[in-house]
């Protein structure tokens, strides 16, 4: 008896997913729950476990396929046998047998709009947050269907008005001269780096941007890191690190600024009375950030430990679709790779980002005194429709003072 691979549920507004790659060939044995594919969504990487124990059989679906949630995937046949392993197929053969339907439909679909299918839901999501009508777009699906990839990649070509020929693109490349050609290489994006592209084209786009700056004196900070390090990690188990002092900073400051903590939904404002704070971190695939959810009600402590988890999920692709959703606030951390000073783009639809850098030593002014101390940047990128020049320059003040003077933290300050 065959046992299906079906794609699983995807999460929350996640409509479809690419195959990235099959781990198994048609013929090999497979034990129950090893992973046998990998899906890349636009917010995640999952691998499919195998239902069942037995051999991969028939393969419905080739590497860099798009499916749905609930599509075949494959086959895994009883047993460990030899069984006689079909050739990968695409997922609908039957679609195949009447040829001269597509061949008609061909040149109407080759016209945007001419067709009498609705976009698909995913499409149809895309088109209108970037404000374009499905009738500009050439749909590349059945009956001149628009499909999620159609729509992006009329984004991506800057389609804005009707009079845009969709098909006609907007800034052909030019080709390389011979002896370039052959030492380029062409590899598609994965659906995670065209979402990353997406959505910080789209936050520069619709908000009205804008960064300010300042520095923070890291001493105080490095000297108690450095006093109850050890002890910190004896007690709870993980290294005391300087995540959990600048999420529990930009927590206090959220409470006094909440503007920074909110996001704008048509003509209103939605203040958030909690603080997920998204925390980017760097993998092979791109950028991820993962959410510290209810950062505001954690201790140093437990924000360590959950940031610590979430960076491990990350880097070994096991990030769930829950980890990923429901941020108010990013921080980035670009002082890791030794940047110096950045303008991060927002994480929309948030109204905040707070970039951290390398810390410098550097000759400061202190008491009347030029003193060395370690220094950091810090950069508040803003949406300056809903976050007042004000409101944005005393969050990053108070995000200094607290850093600079962590003992507030203890007294709640």
């Amino acid at each position: 008896m065959a046992t299906e691979i079906r794609v699983p549920t995807l999460g929350e507004s996640v409509t479809e997913a690419t195959i990235g790659k099959w781990f198994k060939k048609a013929g090999d044995a497979i034990a129950a729950d090893e992973p046998v594919v990998e899906l890349e969504t636009d917010k995640v990487t999952i691998e499919v476990p195998a239902p069942a124990a037995g051999t991969l059989g028939e393969i419905t679906v080739n590497e860099g396929d798009t499916v749905e949630p609930g599509a075949l995937l494959g086959m895994i046949e009883a047993g460990g046998g030899a069984a006689a392993a079909a050739p990968a197929k695409k997922e609908e053969p039957k679609a195949e047998a009447p040829k001269a339907e597509p061949a008609k439909a061909a040149p109407a679909a080759a016209q945007a709009g001419k067709t009498d299918m609705p976009p698909a839901p995913a499409a149809a999501k895309a088109l209108a947050e970037a404000g374009i009508s499905a009738d500009q777009v050439t749909g590349s699906g059945k009956r001149g269907q628009v499909l999620k990839g159609d729509a992006l990649e009329a984004i991506a070509k800057g389609v804005s008005a009707p009079a845009a020929a969709p098909s006609v693109p907007a800034a052909a490349r030019a080709p390389s001269s011979g002896d370039d050609a052959v030492r380029e290489e062409r590899v598609r994006m994965t659906k995670l780096r065209q979402t990353i592209a997406r959505r910080l084209k789209d936050a520069q786009n619709t908000a009205a941007m804008l960064t300010t700056f300042n520095e923070v004196d890291m001493k105080p900070v490095m000297d108690l890191r450095a006093k109850y390090k050890d002890l910190f990690e004896k007690k709870h188990g993980v290294k005391l690190g300087f995540m959990g002092f600048f999420t529990k900073a930009v927590t206090h400051a959220l409470k006094e600024i909440p503007a920074v903590n909110a996001e704008i939904d048509g003509t209103d404002i939605i203040y958030k009375n909690y603080a997920h704070i998204g925390v980017a971190v760097g993998t092979e695939k791109g950028l991820v950030v993962p959410v510290v959810r209810d950062a505001d009600a954690m201790s140093i402590s437990e924000i360590e430990k959950e940031i610590g988890r979430l960076g491990i999920a990350a880097r070994d692709g096991k990030l769930s679709v829950a980890d990923m959703q429901g941020g108010t606030f990013t921080i980035s951390n670009g002082g890791v790779y030794g940047s110096l000073m950045s303008t991060p783009i927002l994480n929309a639809p948030q109204s905040g980002i707070l970039g951290m850098h390398k810390i410098q030593e550097r000759p400061v002014v202190v008491g009347g005194q030029i003193v060395v101390r370690p220094m950091m940047y810090l950069a508040l990128s803003y949406d300056h429709r809903i976050v007042d020049g004000k409101e944005a320059v005393t969050f990053l003040v108070r995000v200094k003072e607290t850093l600079e003077d962590p003992e507030r933290l203890v007294l709640d300050l």
